[in-house]
C-alpha cells in the first residue's frame, strides 16, 4: 500500500513587487498599536477587537506611526493605567477621538513611544507577525535617521516593508515641501521595502507618480480625510485639535475614488487600499477599482464603549473574514481608459 500524501498545508504568500505579504488582508496604522499590547487594565493602542483575533494571520500588521523622538501628540504616552485613573484616560480619549457620521474623527497627532523604544521592547515580541512599520517625520533627515534605526535592528527580509507617513492631517505640518527629499534621501537607503502613504488632500496622482521614480515599492490609499466637527451649542471644536482625521465607513467612497483614479491616471504601483474596510464586500470592491491589497481600520476595529462587549463575536467576523481572503484570488479589474485590465499578481509558492 503506497504512501498517503499529505495535503499542503503551508500559507502561501503574495508577492506585490518585492513586498512579501502572507495574504491580500493586513491592518492599518495605528489600530492595533505595535502589534502587542502592554499588561494592565488598557491594552495601550490596542482595539480590544484584537484579543480575539489571530494577528499573525494577517498579510502584515501596520504599527502605529513611529517618530524619532517619543511623543505625546494630542493624546498621551502613557502606557500603565490603573484602575482608579480610568475617567482621566476617557477624558483624554474624548479629546482625540469622537464618532461622528458613519464613521470616527481623530486627532491623536502621533502619539508613540519612538522608533528605539519599539524596536527594543516591542518588535522582539511580535516576530511570528508579518509586519509594516510606519515611520513619520516632519523633515527628510527625521525619516534618514528613522530608516537607519530600522536597517540597524531589522534584517532585510524580517518585515515586510516601511510605511512613510509623509501625509498625517492632524499634527500641524505642511508635508508638500519635504515629500521630493524624504523620497530622494530615504527611499534609496531603506533594506526593506518602501510604501508611500497618500493623502486624499493632496494630488495624490502626481505623489504616486514622484514616488515611484525615486523607487517607492507601493502605496497606501488613503490616509484620513481632514475634518471638523463642532459642538451646535457652544460652537467649540470636538477635538482638542480642532481639525482631525476623518476615517471609517463615511470615507469608503473616497477612497474607492482615489484607487480608481490612480489606476486611470496610469499608476502601476501595488495599491493597498483602507477606508471603511469591514466585509469581504467591501474588499471586494476595492479589488474591482484597483487595489492589490486590502487594510482595516476604524470601521473593522473601533466601537462605542458598549459596543466592545461583543467583541468576541466581532473577533469571530474578522476570523472569517481572514479566511475567506486567503481563499480569495481576485479578478482582473474591468478595462476602463487607463483603468488596469492584466490580472492582478496571484500566490507564490
Amino acid at each position: 500500500m503506497g504512501e498517503v500524501t499529505q495535503p499542503d498545508t503551508r500559507q502561501r504568500e503574495i508577492r506585490l513587487g518585492d513586498i512579501r505579504l502572507r495574504n491580500r488582508l493586513v491592518t492599518s496604522s495605528s489600530l492595533l498599536g505595535y502589534g502587542v499590547a502592554d499588561p494592565g487594565l488598557v491594552p495601550y493602542g490596542m482595539s480590544p477587537i484584537s484579543r480575539f483575533v489571530p494577528l499573525h494571520r494577517f498579510g502584515a500588521v501596520t504599527t502605529r506611526t513611529l517618530t524619532v523622538a517619543p511623543r505625546d501628540g494630542h493624546f498621551t504616552n502613557r502606557t500603565d493605567w490603573p484602575l482608579r485613573h480610568l475617567p482621566d484616560l476617557l477624558r483624554r480619549y474624548a479629546r482625540v477621538l469622537r464618532p461622528t457620521d458613519s464613521g470616527w474623527i481623530n486627532a491623536f497627532g502621533w502619539c508613540n513611544v519612538g522608533i528605539e523604544a519599539y524596536l527594543r521592547d516591542y518588535y522582539p515580541r511580535t516576530r511570528d507577525q508579518n509586519t509594516i512599520i510606519s515611520l513619520g517625520g516632519f523633515s527628510p533627515e527625521e525619516f534618514v535617521a528613522l530608516v537607519d534605526a530600522v536597517n540597524a535592528t531589522v534584517p532585510a527580509g524580517d518585515i515586510a516593508a516601511v510605511e512613510f507617513n509623509v501625509s498625517c492631517p492632524n499634527v500641524e505640518h505642511d508635508f508638500e515641501p519635504i515629500l521630493d527629499g524624504v523620497l530622494a534621501d530615504a527611499v534609496g537607503r531603506s533594506h526593506h521595502p518602501v510604501i508611500l502613504k497618500l493623502a486624499p488632500d493632496r494630488d495624490y496622482v502626481a505623489h504616486a507618480r514622484r514616488a515611484a521614480a525615486a523607487g517607492v515599492s507601493a502605496l497606501t490609499a488613503i490616509n484620513t480625510v481632514r475634518a471638523l466637527r463642532l459642538d451646535p451649542d457652544t460652537g467649540q471644536p470636538w477635538l482638542t485639535n480642532r481639525y482631525g482625521g476623518l476615517s471609517g465607513g463615511a470615507v469608503k467612497p473616497i477612497g474607492l475614488r482615489v484607487v480608481s483614479e490612480l489606476r486611470e491616471s496610469g499608476v502601476t504601483m501595488p495599491i493597498i487600499a483602507t477606508g471603511g474596510i469591514r466585509s469581504f464586500d467591501d474588499c471586494r470592491e476595492y479589488f474591482w477599482a484597483g487595489a492589490d491589497a486590502v487594510s482595516l481600520g476604524s470601521a473593522t476595529w473601533l466601537a462605542s464603549y458598549p459596543g466592545y462587549a461583543v467583541a468576541p463575536l466581532r473577533g469571530l467576523q474578522i476570523r472569517a473574514l481572514q479566511r475567506r481572503i486567503e481563499r480569495y484570488q481576485p479578478p482582473p479589474a474591468p478595462s476602463r481608459g487607463g483603468t488596469r485590465s492584466a490580472p492582478l499578481r496571484g500566490y507564490v509558492p
